[in-house]
């Protein structure tokens, strides 16, 4: 028995108990209406599967105009249901006319009950799948919300940042190709969010990728998908970031760490706006606004050898280049204030401050992490406090490679920061040339990076 509601509307009573006893069996809840008019007062209607309604009420009238009339409002009220039109007045115009007013099919009295039954069922499965349709699109409208809500916030009122921000401001509005420039840690998502955000594409979704955590292996079937079987783990059809991001924003953080083979084979999908999943043929066009984002000097990597130059004239229609935290004196507090009352409240440990001499050594320090030094020092000051007022002591900070101090390193991992440090300096902030210089893979040397920290 399928577990479908089925409501039959006709005033003919004999129409109506002939139908109830066919479909009781077939159908787990068969009710009947013998006027339309109780169609506006009927419970629950939109919970209804299928509607079978009479298309002629009033006696010496076969027009249809009156079933045509209760089909809309019953869409009206229910808009998911399948109405299945009868009469026994068959005409071709008629029929035509009541699946233009979307009823899902039609049946002329007397009926053969098999076909009868058959129409009925695959009505449901329309039903069904009417819904599906509604659930998924609002599935997908929930993904969007939740990938587009951004945890972190843009804090501060230093002029640099409101520079940057009015740069975004203007920029955001147009469909043009921005890259987000800046060290490690100073919040180039979050400036690539905000452009999202203030966009014309906002109601679409935004795809963050890094890139240099995709293998060069892989760097096709990530970004522009798959079809089953193209290679041994393909084992169904897969659409890529670009396919993902259709419509909205796709960000590609760490662009400076891609080899020259696979800048060729990204600057053909931005240049065409056209992808091919790996496996297949069939070019695909994708609608994207592209956010691009490194802290390596792009430049510097062009005149090398290591960055394509028509690439980076592509992805580099506006520069944004977001200021380290050391050159924003004015929101390290404001900063440290905010994720001071963050951890505080994550951490169960309400009405702590920094004292006086504790802000002064948060304003005096480099920050040469930038904002992700000072949040992950924050939060570990916040867990490690015994008292409600943190003292410059409660902030361990890493003086290794300031003027304040010139500690040995004590741990191994300390001693890969500031070897990866060095190195990426004396490099310009060239990843190939520092992980050469290091002895590892470029790769190695981006996972490291994720591991320490720079």
């Amino acid at each position: 028995m399928i577990d479908a509601k089925i409501l039959v509307i006709d005033d003919n009573k004999s129409v109506l108990s002939a139908l109830e006893i066919l479909l009781q069996f077939e159908f787990k809840t068969v009710k009947t209406l013998s006027n339309p008019n109780q169609i506006s007062s009927f419970p629950n209607l939109i919970d209804y599967d299928i509607v079978l309604l009479d298309m002629n009420f009033s006696a010496g009238v076969n027009t249809g105009n009156e079933g045509l009339f209760w089909l809309r409002e019953i869409r009206k009220k229910a808009p998911l249901i399948s109405v299945i039109m009868m009469t026994a007045y068959g005409a071709v115009d008629l029929a035509v006319k009541a699946l233009k007013e979307g009823a899902a099919d039609f049946i002329l009295k007397p009926w053969n009950n098999d076909k009868l039954l058959a129409t009925v069922k695959a009505a449901y499965a329309l039903r069904k799948s009417k819904k599906e349709v509604v659930a998924l699109k609002q599935k997908e409208t929930n993904l969007k919300q939740a990938f587009n809500q951004s945890k972190n916030t843009i804090i501060g009122n230093s002029k640099s940042l409101t520079s940057v921000l009015n740069l975004v401001g203007k920029v955001a509005k147009t469909d043009v190709n921005v890259l987000v420039t800046g060290e490690n840690g100073t919040g180039k998502e979050l400036i690539a969010r905000e452009l999202h955000k203030l966009s014309n594409r906002n109601d679409e979704i935004f795809i963050s990728v890094d890139m240099g955590s995709i293998s060069e292996s892989l760097f096709e079937s990530e970004l522009f998908g798959h079809t089953k079987g193209s290679f041994t783990d393909a084992k169904e059809d897969r659409a890529g970031k670009f396919e993902a991001a259709n419509k909205g924003t796709l960000f590609l953080d760490e662009i400076g760490n891609l080899s020259l083979q696979t800048q060729a084979k990204l600057l053909s999908a931005i240049q065409n706006k056209v992808i091919v999943r790996v496996g297949s043929n069939k070019p695909i066009p994708v609608d994207i606004r592209l956010i691009c984002a490194t802290n390596c000097n792009l430049d510097q990597m062009v005149t090398d050898g290591l960055f394509r130059e028509d690439l980076l004239y592509r992805i580099n229609t506006i520069r944004v280049e977001v200021p380290p935290l050391r050159e924003r004196d004015e929101d390290i507090l404001i900063l440290a204030d905010f994720y001071l009352k963050k951890f505080a409240h994550k951490y169960g440990k309400q009405g702590l401050r920094i004292n006086q001499t504790a802000q002064e050594k948060l304003m005096n320090y480099p920050w040469p992490g930038n904002i992700r030094e000072l949040l992950h020092t924050v939060e570990r000051a916040v867990i490690l406090s015994e008292g409600n007022v943190l003292k410059p002591t409660d902030f361990l900070l890493n003086t290794t490679n300031t003027t304040v101090q010139h500690n040995e390193p004590s741990t191994l991992e300390e001693m890969e920061r500031i070897m990866i440090n060095k190195a990426l300096n004396r490099n310009d902030g060239n990843y190939s040339a520092a992980a050469e210089e290091l002895g590892i893979s470029r790769q190695t040397l981006y996972n490291k990076i994720k591991k320490v920290g720079k």
